[in-house]
């Protein structure tokens, strides 16, 4: 398995629990290399030679295909890519630069489709699958995320055209998660926004980041008639969401 976004937050706990299942995982990161080489001592302590770390920028085609090579010549095959990377943040119509076009398009979509060509020969190879987590405001914008919502709706519709492209061999579905883990900069959502957001799921709390890995681990190894599909893991918020509730 390879898992973009690994070292950290949502994507460590996507790599645990596809590791509990017994597959050796490829931990990829772009920067945060002190924490994804802990986590591979953590997972080869539980099973020798069962995971390893690979660093690439998402936005380099080149070096996403050097990323499946060393996968490949890690482990011999490759059943499952997850496409979990992700770069957020606020970009306010008027004031968005091409950097910002750059950064959340490339993390958020340029990378997954790059990724996902360079590994197909191999996961049509194994009968393997993609997870691709996308978001529920891919198609519920919020306002200030114009960017960001483009990206996650691009790759909710690359989603579905993978499913097309790589089928019969290769199931690709989607992760929408809902509020699950804060971003790391405070300022994204100010504590009022993220009680108003938390009021708005059903369930009235967050989730956490094993809610996500779980139905990954579910599309991953147990879905076998399900592609093309986006599962909401979000509470019951985008089943009456309506207006946006940052600010």
């Amino acid at each position: 398995m390879l898992v973009t976004g690994a070292a950290r937050r949502v994507g460590a706990a996507i790599a645990r629990r596809v590791h509990s299942t017994g597959a050796r995982v490829m931990l990829h990161y772009r920067s945060s290399v002190a924490e994804a080489e802990a986590l591979a001592l953590a997972l080869n302590t539980l099973r020798p030679n069962s995971a390893a770390t690979a660093q690439a920028g998402l936005s380099d085609a080149s070096a996403l295909e050097a990323l499946v090579a060393k996968t490949l010549s890690t482990f011999g095959r490759l059943d499952g890519l997850v496409n979990n990377a992700s770069s957020f943040f606020r970009t306010p119509l008027g004031a968005i630069t091409e950097a910002d076009w750059d950064e959340l398009m490339g993390s958020n979509l340029k990378g997954p489709l790059f990724l996902s060509q360079a590994a197909a020969a191999a996961l049509r190879a194994s009968g393997g699958s993609i997870v691709n987590i996308t978001d529920i405001h891919a198609s519920q914008p919020d306002r200030g995320y114009a960017t960001y919502t483009a990206a996650k709706a691009g790759l909710l519709g690359l989603t579905r055209a993978l499913a097309v492209e790589l089928a019969p061999q290769v199931r690709v579905n989607a992760v929408a998660p809902g509020p699950v883990e804060w971003p790391e900069d405070d300022a994204e959502f100010s504590m009022a926004a993220r009680e108003a957001i938390i009021t708005s799921t059903l369930m009235k709390r967050p989730g956490t980041a094993d809610d996500i890995a779980r139905t990954v681990q579910f599309l991953l190894f147990d879905a076998p008639y399900i592609t093309g599909q986006v599962i909401h893991v979000d509470g019951g918020r985008s089943a009456h969401l309506s207006l946006p509730l940052s600010s």
